[in-house]
């Protein structure tokens, strides 16, 4: 019989698999790749930022100095002077957190994928903010939780919500710096309410802080990690600091946590690039970032200065958006008859982009919603897209 001729295999996947759905922001990120679109779709850093000569540098004296040692298997757990580091860097006068409680992965979305495996079964109660962040409610329903949605306003989640609706939960994802998709803050007297009711309730609380540096002035809030190590896991990145194509992320959890989610890794990818750790501790390891952060500080907020008074310009009566005190990310909120995603279908023919609000619902989505990201785009530009976007919500008023 001739190879050729042999029948092609009619593919059949697991339920798990059939339920999987592209993320509607890397659809988005298809059509602007065309370089006429102005796009604020994506959640991307600005490359402006990223330190390229001080990486090079760094992998060149790694592999220059200790280069077996680097291209080699690593550790489950990750590089110990790295996890030292970041241990060091989370602790305050009254909460020491150690390596033993540090494990490194490819990216904190790595870090929600393992927590999943880890503490979530077919129909576990999960609660997550009102909206959320879309990577997370991808991660969590490949095992098919039951999200409960907790009431958020302008101050972040409101801890009420959190005791009215938490009975039985499993876990609580939140992200209290400059959510995404929201930009919203989560207020120092509510976290210190919402990490007592978690505890109260025996909720474990996982923290999201990919943003919680970029905070545009002040000092950056205090991390729930430090109000209770013992009830919050803590998910950290170098993507918003660094650059995102290291994919480099961290976890802090109690020990015990821990050691389970170093089985789950096992299973998945042994261990994160040693090469990548080492270059990044090389990177940071003498106060680079004590420089580097406050500039990309600084940038950011010009950014988001030139958006909010191009909204203000543009946008019309009956729209109203959020005034981030950091991070990347404006939430907009239009007129209830109006849909997002068919207001994006005009973006998208007059070369701006965007994205709709719905898919970072877990339930009832608000259709009348959708995100803005700033930080990837000159002021010109800004000025020129949030224009058209602004003529196009008039035109449907």
């Amino acid at each position: 019989m001739s190879l050729q001729n042999l029948k092609p295999i009619e593919w059949k996947f697991s339920e798990r698999a059939e339920q999987l759905q592209s993320s509607a922001i890397r659809e988005i990120l298809k059509v602007t790749m065309r370089p006429e679109v102005i796009s604020f779709a994506g959640g991307l850093p600005s490359p402006e930022t990223f330190p390229v000569d001080r990486m090079r540098a760094a992998f060149d004296k790694v592999l220059a100095e200790n280069g077996k040692t680097a291209l080699q298997y690593g550790t489950t757990d990750g590089y110990a002077p790295l996890r030292e580091f970041i241990a060091k860097s989370l602790s305050t006068q009254d909460c020491t957190i150690t390596a033993d409680q540090i494990m490194m992965v490819s990216g904190s979305q790595q870090g929600l994928d393992l927590l999943a495996k880890v503490l979530v079964d077919e129909g576990s109660k999960i609660l997550v903010e009102t909206p959320s962040y879309l990577g997370a409610l991808q991660a969590f329903s490949v095992y098919r939780p039951e999200f409960v949605s907790v009431e958020m306003d302008n101050d972040g989640v409101v801890p009420a919500s959190v005791a009215a609706k938490g009975e039985g939960a499993k876990l609580f994802y939140a992200l209290p710096n400059f959510q995404n998709p929201t930009g919203r803050t989560l207020s120092v007297e509510r976290r210190k309410e919402l990490v007592e009711t978690c505890a109260r309730m025996g909720i474990p609380l996982i923290e999201d802080n990919p943003y919680g540096d970029l905070c545009y002035s002040g000092e950056p809030l205090p991390k729930l990690l430090n109000m209770n190590p013992n009830g919050v896991i803590y998910l950290g990145s170098f993507s918003k600091i660094l650059t995102p194509g290291i994919r480099l992320g961290y976890m802090v959890a109690p020990v015990p946590l821990i050691r389970k989610l170093e089985q789950a890794k096992q299973a998945t990818d042994l261990h994160t690039s040693t090469l990548t750790q080492m270059a990044v501790y090389e990177v940071i390891k003498d106060g680079f970032l004590d420089q580097h952060i406050p500039s990309i500080r600084r940038f950011y907020s010009a950014q988001c200065d030139v958006m909010l008074a191009a909204m203000t310009k543009h946008f019309p009566e009956g729209v109203t958006w959020t005034r981030p005190l950091g991070g990347m990310f404006i939430w907009a909120t239009l007129p209830k008859h109006i849909h997002s995603k068919d207001l994006l279908a005009d973006a998208i023919a007059n070369n701006v982009a965007f994205v709709p609000g719905g898919p970072f619902y877990a339930n009832e989505a608000e259709t009348n919603t959708f995100r803005l990201s700033f930080v990837t785009v000159s002021p010109e530009k800004i000025n020129e897209g949030i224009e058209k976007i602004g003529n196009l919500i008039k035109a449907r008023m």
